[in-house]
């Protein structure tokens, strides 16, 4: 079978168990998975857990006939063509398919993994818990803290509690990829479930100003905002935030509180 869109396989049978593991799953549970490949994590799962429905999404119409054929005895497995980060949304609120409380799982190419991630936090109706293989530097990106706070940080951190608990090697992928990747979990927490989603839009505005420029000051970056560095001072003061500090020393919290002092009506140069 030839690699297409950037797939790697994982092969690791320990790998795999820790990852299911990690879905905590219990009977009557609906796990989405993303990217199956050739059914791997699949396999693993159902072994694990047998009465729990599947829902597996798969962009490569080859495998998605090696998989219908490899599970097609199997009623609980339900095998969907499509692009993750297009069908998604529509699969989770498709009354047909009754998925409320569900789990995702999968292992993610690179360059949809920023996207994914901000998919996933637009949901409304988020996982309970949510298990990716991803590029180990970018799982320690996303799990980064004070003081190495960051973009995806703060971008993902904002509706989860990130962790991650374990990592692969490269050599435990067919074909073997360039670096080697890492288990993360996330779950979905409520802190932002009191804001509306012009509030949530506004918070991803801010940090993509606040981080564009890391190694500058925190009042630096925040005045393609406003030029009233004054009132940039004065909100900064209020929150007790140092404005010759850096970005990267924000909490999530800080971060939350300050978008929330620059609405969107200070927004004319985003």
């Amino acid at each position: 079978m030839p690699q297409k869109l950037g797939q790697h396989f994982l092969k690791n049978k320990i790998k795999l168990k820790k990852i299911v593991d990690a879905l905590e799953l219990e009977s009557g549970d609906v796990v989405i998975e993303i990217g199956p490949g050739h059914g791997e994590l699949t396999k693993e799962i159902k072994n694990q857990k047998s009465k729990i429905k599947i829902i597996a999404i798969e962009k490569d119409s080859s495998l998605v006939e090696l998989l219908e054929k490899k599970f097609s005895e199997d009623k609980n497995i339900k095998v969907v063509e499509g692009d993750a980060l297009k069908i998604l949304p529509s699969l989770i609120e498709n009354s047909k398919l009754k998925i409320e409380n569900y789990k995702v799982v999968g292992n993610i190419p690179y360059y949809i993994t920023g996207f994914l991630f901000r998919l996933i936090g637009e949901l409304e109706n988020k996982p309970n818990i949510i298990v990716f293989t991803i590029q180990k530097e970018v799982a320690e990106r996303i799990t980064a803290e004070p003081p190495r706070m960051n973009l995806l940080a703060a971008s993902v951190q904002f509706w989860a509690e990130p962790k991650i608990i374990g990592y692969i090697s490269k050599k435990d992928f067919r074909p073997v990829p360039k670096v080697d990747s890492a288990i993360i979990r996330l779950m979905p927490t409520r802190i932002h479930a009191d804001q509306n989603a012009d509030q949530r839009g506004n918070y991803y505005k801010f940090i993509r100003t606040l981080f564009k420029q890391p190694r500058k000051t925190i009042v630096n970056n925040l005045q393609p905002i406003t030029n009233n560095k004054q009132l940039i001072l004065e909100k900064l003061k209020k929150l007790k935030i140092d404005p010759q500090s850096r970005p990267q020393n924000l909490t999530v919290e800080q971060i939350m509180q300050l978008s929330g002092e620059f609405p969107p009506a200070l927004d004319s140069k985003f």
